[in-house]
């Protein structure tokens, strides 16, 4: 007992919304996995623990940039620039050689002894060689004024030519200030006035360059991108790897441009690819619960889990050596886009083309190519009008030339810096022209599959819907005419107040073109209908309860014919929503009349409903009431006609039939605007023709040129007057 009991629980865990929902997930990730995981298969066949399985033969000529060697050479040539230097502030070093001046005038006048001074001065001049250390001293003690301030000039005019040429710290390191003085030294300076003038400007003399980190960087950074890649060609023909030998970086590079997929497939790599896809699907479907809840259903998903695999397949599939921009992403963005929202497209691609750029090393170029296009195909798509199917191909070709101009753009900011293949560049831009063409030429092929497979009707599913050739509607003509004009007339006032609110127009006409077709089961049961065969109301025979079991049947009736014919969701759900749970009062009031209020609840009188809950089908339960109550007026004026849509919208809204439909007051003000308008035009008064037309026109006759009385219009003239001639001769009798 216990054991069935844990199974049936089992069971129910397994087969319960949300594990469904969980194990989706997860078969999802796994097979996108193994897809991108797929294109590895080749390189794990040839490649064992970074030794080379068997030999591999290039099957074209290919030019692989040894990356070792040319990173070396880079490294050496940058080592070799010397730093940039830039001067300092070197005011202060004259403040110091002047400073150093006054302060030998002021010991020579002072009134001390010489041994005092000598002291003094052998504090200002930091000298190791004694012997010249005490011929400096004495020349500044003993020389006349004259000469000490012509050597104080000297040294000034000296300093300013060293500053000139600036000094380093690498001047101090190499001890070589002794040479700079002297290659600065002004000219007419004595043996005795140059050691003097050495001492004072050693003394004060400091680096005033320095060095300039970002200009040298810049240098260094120049000189590497100088530096011409090391090629090595392989031949068509010659042998990439031999049995046995290790795949270093250069064979790596070598067998990715030969078509390899270099990454080892073991288990990290798979967890790898495998962190990556679930982070990626994850993403897009908090996405999709956050901002796109209306999409958050799993034919909806199912489609974009569908293409997701198809893309990743077809870019494991292309031939070597193909460029990536013939995988269709904009077939993709522009599927998803008519089945969704563009988007939900966008938001889907970038996710997507991420997970293929890392799981298939294309090119940062190829992601930033597909990228900017992908926003620019989500924003064409939007303003498709879906008129005719050729629509999509034009939008094809407009993705296509934008798609050109982007991959143009990014190769010639390419050839700035590094030479480009010009016969490269020239494929590239063909493909990417062609793929977006071709994408909306795929599209439009799949579209009808898509559309049965997945239970989603496009806006061109509704437009085909909407013809009146439909077999459907055919049929509606031929049984119902009265119904039939009747939704025709519904249709127009839903289209007119869908655009005005914003809402989807088409899908609100061909829903409103198919609501009544439940009566189709009974159409002699519904009074626009009796008059046409011109039969006697049946319901005059039959009690109130009878009747409106019949009349109220008819959303059900149509929800069965509706599937019997194929019909999407979204129509069935005009069909069973355009009554709500409203009261049929005509037959309510009959009923209270013959059987007494007390004995009539209004519970017995509805429809079962249920209620709009969308834009569309609410403004289709206003339009059905709206038209039949108007068209039930004689020559009303358009106050009356104001007035009774008013008075059919507030009965709706005090009823709440409205009440699970996402109408705002406002969206319902512009619809009665609109109604209103169009109501008023069906309504127009009609000229009443004179009975003695023919003679107006035989009188005309006279007047008018030869030319304009052509056989068919005289043969008329003829013809109305033979029947305004037995139209007098009745009368007479």
């Amino acid at each position: 007992m216990a054991k069935l009991e844990f199974v049936s629980k089992l069971k129910e865990f397994f087969t319960s919304a949300q594990t469904l929902k969980y194990l989706y997930f997860i078969l999802f990730t796994i097979l996108m996995t193994g897809v991108i995981a797929s294109q590895n298969f080749f390189f794990q066949n040839i490649i064992e623990n970074g030794i080379s399985k068997r030999d591999i033969i290039a099957q074209k000529t290919l030019t692989v940039e040894d990356v070792k060697r040319t990173e070396q050479h880079r490294k050496e040539v940058a080592q070799k620039i010397e730093p940039v230097m830039a001067p300092a502030e070197d005011d202060f070093i004259k403040t110091n050689l002047q400073t150093l001046q006054s302060s030998v005038m002021q010991i020579r006048r002072k009134n001390v002894e010489l041994a005092i001074k000598k002291e003094e001065l052998g504090i200002l001049f930091d000298l190791s060689d004694n012997s010249k250390r005490d011929f400096i001293i004495n020349f500044l003690l003993k020389a006349d004024d004259n000469i000490l301030h012509e050597v104080f000039d000297k040294s000034n005019l000296t300093l300013t030519n060293i500053l000139h040429d600036g000094i380093t710290e690498k001047d101090y390191e190499r001890d070589n200030i002794d040479q700079i003085i002297l290659n600065n030294m002004v000219s007419n300076v004595s043996k005795r006035q140059v050691s003097v003038i050495k001492a004072m400007l050693e003394q004060v003399i400091v680096p005033n360059l320095v060095v300039d980190e970002f200009a040298t960087e810049i240098a260094r950074k120049n000189a590497q991108n100088s530096v011409k890649p090391y090629e090595v060609v392989f031949q068509k023909g010659d042998k990439i790897l031999f049995e046995g030998e290790p795949v270093t970086r250069l064979k790596r590079d070598a067998l990715r441009q030969a078509g390899y997929n270099v990454y080892q497939l073991n288990w990290q790599g798979l967890a790898a690819i495998y962190i990556i896809v679930f982070i990626g699907t994850f993403l897009f479907l908090s996405y999709m619960k956050f901002f796109e809840k209306d999409f958050m259903q799993p034919r909806y998903l199912s489609i974009a889990a569908f293409l997701s695999l198809l893309i990743a397949l077809i870019g494991v599939l292309i031939p070597t050596g193909f460029s990536p921009y013939v995988i269709p992403i904009p077939a993709f963005l522009i599927l998803l886009s008519i089945f969704t929202k563009p988007r939900i497209a966008f938001v889907a691609s970038v996710i997507l083309l991420s997970v293929m750029s890392i799981g298939y090393q294309y090119n940062i170029q190829y992601l930033v190519a597909f990228l900017l296009l992908s926003i620019l195909s989500a924003i064409a798509v939007s303003q498709i009008r879906y008129a005719e199917r050729v629509d999509v191909i034009k939008t094809g070709f407009y993705i296509g030339i934008a798609g050109l101009i982007i991959v143009l753009s990014i190769y010639i900011l390419e050839k700035c810096l590094i030479e480009v293949d010009n016969v490269l560049l020239l494929k590239n831009c063909v493909y990417i022209l062609f793929n977006g063409i071709f994408s909306a030429v795929i599209a439009s092929g799949l579209m009808p599959l898509f559309e049965s497979a997945f239970k989603i009707i496009t806006p061109y599913g509704l437009a085909e819907l909407g013809d009146h050739n439909q077999k459907l509607l055919k049929r509606l003509q031929m049984d119902a005419p009265g119904t039939y004009h009747h939704s025709l007339m519904v249709s127009n006032l839903c289209e007119a107040a869908a655009e005005a609110i914003g809402a989807d127009p088409i899908l609100a006409r061909v829903g409103a073109l198919y609501h009544d077709i439940g009566k189709l089961k009974r159409p002699l049961f519904f009074v626009e209908n009796q008059s046409y065969f011109l039969i006697e109301n049946p319901h005059n025979k039959f009690t109130p309860r009878i009747s409106k079991m019949i009349i109220t049947a008819h959303p059900k009736d149509g929800l069965e014919i509706a599937k019997e014919y194929h019909l999407p969701q979204v129509i069935q759900n005009f069909i069973i929503q355009h009554h709500g749970e409203g009261l049929a009062s005509y037959f309510y009031n009959q009923a209270v009349k013959e059987e007494g209020a007390e004995n009539v609840k209004e519970e017995q009188f509805r429809y079962a409903g249920p209620k709009p809950n969308t834009k569309e089908t609410a403004i289709l339960m206003i339009a059905d009431a709206v038209e039949s109550a108007v068209r039930s007026l004689k020559n009303p004026t358009p106050e009356e006609i104001e007035g009774m849509i008013n008075k059919i919208i507030v009965e709706r809204l005090n009823d709440g039939q409205l009440s699970d439909s996402p109408l705002t007051l406002k969206d319902i003000k512009t619809i009665a605007s609109t109604f209103s308008r169009i109501l008023r035009g069906m309504q127009h008064n009609r000229i009443k023709y004179q009975e003695n037309l023919a003679e107006e026109l035989q009188k005309q006759k006279i007047n008018m040129p030869a030319k304009l009385l052509d056989e068919d219009l005289e043969n008329k003239i003829k013809q109305l007057e033979g029947e305004n001639n037995s139209s007098k001769e009745d009368r007479n009798d």
